[in-house]
């Protein structure tokens, strides 16, 4: 375990503050800025990025934020180099290094995560720019036979290959295996999803000598399916979210922060807080990695427009405080409805 890794371990795990995810591709960054007919541009994903990133008191509740390639070129209003921006204000800069999901031969239309080749020249190039961690999400869908347990093998060796080559670059790796929200399951089923899906990562990473200690887990959470007709309460999420945790994941694992994954902002901030006031004796701090469910409000405020900016990063800095205090168990509903909030 380098110096290197040791010190970044600890500029990311602090209790309160959680991890911006700001790595959306073109395709998705598109999606987002047509959800407020504004056209995607290199510029216009610049301002967005801006918006967010100089969110004045961002660092007072996170304390690392993952990239996208395109990001880490690009410079703030005021021509700083976004990465530079960001440790200069104590936020550690990242960088998603996956290239996309491909499908995997001999399932059924299941896909894989690209990007192992080349990783350690990129790495390298990715150092020179400022960025300490990187993230690589593999993604397993539920529906009837799937996930397959070839997707699963697959998934998990590549995770660990990925974490490994990261780890001898001197970066932090953030293992994503996200297990998707959508379809008609039951809590149950993903619950049994999850477990399995976890317990190969970890075998994999053990057997590829990953350094657990150096390393985060972004899951997803033990959740009903979106179509499902009746959807778990925030207490049972809370509750199998843990437990699956608690059969899967080392205890010497620092941090473990959660994706969204297609939940509301409320949705996301509320289990994250259940799982804080359920009295569990947690050997990893619990916290967030969050991307639409932190930016989502600020990008409605937003608009697009210049005399909304202010407003904009009022909205994503509420939202990163509630997130921040869910990490305490100190939120509650009733902070929703109120304009602002004490000052964490």
């Amino acid at each position: 375990m380098t110096a290197e890794l040791k010190q970044t371990i600890k500029d990311m795990v602090v209790v309160g503050k959680g991890i911006l995810a700001a790595d959306e591709s073109v395709k998705t960054a598109t999606k987002r800025l047509a959800s407020i007919n504004v056209e995607s541009t290199e510029e216009t994903r610049r301002q967005y990025r801006n918006l967010i990133l100089t969110a004045p008191g961002i660092e007072k509740y996170i304390c690392g934020v993952i990239l996208f390639e395109e990001t880490l070129k690009q410079k703030t209003n005021s021509g700083v180099l976004f990465p530079e921006h960001l440790a200069k204000v104590g936020v550690v800069p990242g960088i998603k290094v996956d290239q996309g999901l491909t499908e995997l031969e001999g399932t059924q239309s299941e896909q894989y995560t690209k990007g192992l080749d080349g990783l350690g020249d990129r790495l390298e190039e990715y150092k020179k720019m400022g960025t300490r961690f990187t993230k690589w999400r593999a993604v397993y869908s539920i529906s009837e036979n799937i996930p397959s347990d070839l997707i699963i093998k697959r998934n998990a060796e590549d995770l660990a290959k990925y974490a490994k080559i990261s780890q001898e670059h001197n970066f932090v790796p953030i293992v994503e295996p996200e297990v998707l929200i959508d379809g008609n399951h039951s809590i149950d089923t993903c619950y049994k999803v999850t477990e399995k899906v976890l317990k190969e990562v970890f075998e994999d990473l053990k057997k590829e000598n990953v350094i657990i200690e150096c390393m985060i887990l972004k899951p997803s959470m033990v959740i009903s399916g979106k179509q499902a007709e009746n959807r778990a309460p925030v207490e049972e999420v809370a509750v199998k979210t843990v437990k699956v945790l608690k059969a899967t994941v080392p205890p010497e694992l620092p941090s473990i922060n959660f994706l969204s994954g297609g939940q509301t902002p409320e949705e996301a901030t509320a289990h994250l807080n259940k799982m804080h006031t359920l009295g569990e004796d947690l050997s990893w701090y619990l916290s967030f990695s969050y991307a639409r469910a932190l930016q989502g409000p600020a990008l409605k405020a937003w608009q697009g427009k210049d005399e909304n900016i202010k407003a904009a990063q009022e909205a994503f800095l509420q939202r990163a405080k509630l997130n921040s205090l869910a990490t305490k168990g100190e939120y509650s509903e009733d902070m929703e409805k109120e304009e602002q909030i004490k000052e964490v």
